[in-house]
């Protein structure tokens, strides 16, 4: 009798949910409704009762609950989803390749990137043994499992996974279609993060011009397109043009998905970075603020996210020459980074050059000086001898060695880094005048000041002309 009540609640359950996707927002009203009930009904419900219905029931309110970004709830909905429905239809059918793709998606949102990737390739073997190697179903697992990489520092891995995705859904689903737009926008994150922003650009902008077309201008995807963009733009080095984007993406992700979303703290904290490369530090710093605070609160402590909140407020206290409390941050940044992502990835190469920039404007340029080594090695081993953050490394160091009284060994550093940037970023980018102007610099601390001068002007020239 009693399991009689639980699989007609399953079923009315599953009668009530929304037509559509769990992300489709339309839907979010109904969801939210229905949540308690799905609460109620797992808590009590055992797993062996509903079979496939029931997994059907905690999988679409996990989906849900992801969107909304609670994703330690989605963690446990979609866990129990995925062994109700091994059990109940097998490890090699295509419905628990989606159970295991959607747990692994939570996964990843919680700084478990590594637990995630097998996941996603698991998910990926079954879906394309069972639907082949050009269904659309088989693009999604390729996607996921890419994004996955990138996020463990492997965007090199990723792209060919990105390429191949987009063309069998543009194949399948055509030009113009929602998940065309996501497969152009994730292999532009990919290509970013590879130091090719000029390449990424204009897929950014086609798939913001998809979804947008698609889903219409105040749609919480549509401000994703628009936040990339806007990442793209600066890091070309054109914040002044990235600004609105940033708004504008910041504005429709808190009226969707409201204030304490860790999609609107990443909204924030991007505004502030480009406010920031725009000279104004002071306004980002309270963005900066709300945008941790938002992401501690979500996602906890210990999360990779909550890292790059620490270090983008840190980056701005040292920028209004407050590098006292940036310090400290800097420190809790790494710390988190180095437990989540392993001491060899990007990204920890990233905490401890900020944290060594940090210390150098205390006067501490000696402690700063191995930190800065350690960044170097592993973002060359990591991204190559010619990415532009290995330029960021390689000037880094240049400039604490000098500060240390090294210019001579600072020199061929700083030359090095201001080749490899103008190559990568062009003649023109405001980070180019960085290079020149720092070179220009420890040419003058060698008693070389009539070689410094037309560096310095040229400097002083790109960054007029970026004004």
């Amino acid at each position: 009798m009693r399991d009689d009540t639980f699989r007609t609640a399953i079923d009315l359950l599953n009668q009530a949910r929304p037509d559509g996707a769990p992300d489709d927002v339309v839907g979010w009203p109904r969801y939210a409704v229905l949540s308690p009930h799905v609460a109620v009904l797992a808590a009590l419900c055992p797993d062996d009762t509903g079979g496939e219905a029931f997994a059907s029931v905690l999988g679409g309110i996990g989906f849900y609950e992801w969107t909304q970004g609670r994703y330690r709830q989605a963690l446990d909905y979609e866990s129990r989803a995925l062994a109700i429905t091994e059990a109940a239809l097998g490890p090699d059918h295509p419905t628990t390749a989606i159970r295991l793709g959607n747990l692994a998606v939570s996964l990843r949102a919680l700084g478990r990137a590594g637990e995630a990737e097998p996941m996603y390739r698991r998910a990926l073997a079954i879906t394309e043994a069972a639907l082949g190697p050009d269904h659309p179903d088989t693009a999604l697992r390729l996607d996921n499992l890419a994004v996955s990489l990138r996020a463990l520092g492997r965007a090199g891995e990723a792209e060919p996974l990105h390429r191949r995705a987009l063309a069998i859904t543009e194949a399948a689903l055509g030009p113009d279609h929602p998940d065309t737009a996501l497969r152009l926008n994730n292999l532009a994150v990919s290509l970013g993060d590879l130091g090719r922003a000029g390449e990424a650009e204009p897929m950014y902008r086609r798939a913001l011009a998809i979804t947008e077309a698609a889903l219409g201008p105040d749609h919480p995807t549509t401000a994703l397109r628009l936040d990339n963009l806007a990442v793209s733009l600066r890091d070309l080095g054109r914040a002044g043009e990235a600004e609105p984007s940033n708004r504008r993406a910041l504005a429709i992700t808190e009226a969707a998905l409201g204030p304490d979303h860790p999609d609107t703290a990443l909204r924030l904290d991007n505004l502030a970075v480009s406010l920031r490369a725009l000279g104004r530090a002071g306004e980002a710093e309270p963005l900066n603020r709300r945008a941790l605070a938002i992401t501690e609160a979500a996602l906890g402590p210990d999360h990779p996210d909550t890292a790059i909140r620490l270090n983008n407020l840190a980056v701005s206290l040292g920028d209004l020459g407050r590098a006292g409390e940036a310090e400290p941050l800097h420190r809790r940044a790494l710390a988190i980074t180095e437990a989540a992502l392993g001491p060899d990835h990007p990204t920890t190469a990233t905490r401890l050059d900020n944290l060594a920039v940090s210390l150098r404007a205390l006067g501490r340029a000696d402690e700063a000086e191995p930190l800065h080594r350690r960044a170097l090695a592993i973002t060359e081993t990591a991204l190559g001898p010619d990415h532009p953050t290995t330029a960021t490394r390689l000037d880094n160091l240049a400039v604490s060695l000098r500060d240390l009284g090294r210019a001579d060994e600072a020199e061929p550093l700083h030359r090095r880094a201001l080749a490899i940037t103008e190559t990568a970023l062009g003649p023109d980018h405001p980070t180019t005048a960085t290079r020149l102007n720092n070179l220009a610099t420890s040419l003058r601390a060698l008693g070389r000041a009539d070689e410094a001068e037309p560096l310095h002007r040229r400097a002083l020239a790109i960054r007029a002309k970026s004004m």
